[in-house]
């Protein structure tokens, strides 16, 4: 029987038409926190220490989509953040960097050990000390709500906002790229 669904092979990124091209080859994921896999802002309670981080649940699907076809995602952070600990434990990220000043060391470290090269990751970043670990990316991406010079050396600048969906957005453009979308979309459906 023939499948409802037209296959995702073409390229739907008219604006940003290198994207599908890089998204193609990526084999690893690698997320700023703060205005990616959040909306960037701060909630402090009364002890002056940060209390509540809002994370988007479409953004942990597409993370652990990307987990299931091996492109595995990875945390590179300034902040330190008992949360965003506790979110990586429940999606399974198991490459963490917290506190971090030079994002590209960081990022040099985490290629290292993977085996990996700058051309094969994808980094998404919002702000100035992004640019540190995206100049040397295969992909580079911006949210929607990133700073505009940011979003001027971006590959690919989301429709979604960081916190909302954003995260999700590159998952599914990888996958697409892949072709591994309508395998993933049909083993949900059946």
């Amino acid at each position: 029987m023939p499948s409802a669904f037209t296959p995702h092979n073409t390229n739907p990124l008219k604006q940003y038409p290198q994207a599908w091209e890089r998204a193609a080859t990526i084999k690893l994921l690698v997320l700023d926190v703060d205005g990616v896999l959040t909306n960037g802002q701060v909630w402090m309670g009364n002890d002056g220490k940060e209390s509540l981080k809002a994370f988007d649940i479409q953004d942990g699907l597409g993370i652990k989509l990307l987990e299931k076809i091996h492109i595995p995602t990875a945390i590179i952070t300034g902040r330190s953040s008992n949360m965003v600990l506790a979110r990586c434990e429940e999606l399974g990220i198991q490459h963490v960097y917290m506190g971090v000043e030079n994002k590209a060391l960081a990022l040099d470290d985490l290629l290292q050990a993977l085996n990996l090269k700058p051309v094969d990751c994808a980094v998404m970043g919002d702000d100035w000390p992004d640019f540190q670990m995206m100049k040397y990316a295969g992909l580079k991406v911006c949210p929607a709500q990133g700073h505009e010079a940011v979003k001027e050396t971006a590959h690919f600048v989301t429709s979604c906002s960081g916190g909302n969906g954003a995260v999700r957005e590159v998952c599914d453009l990888i996958l697409k790229a892949q072709n591994r979308y309508e395998e993933l979309l049909n083993q949900a459906r059946s």
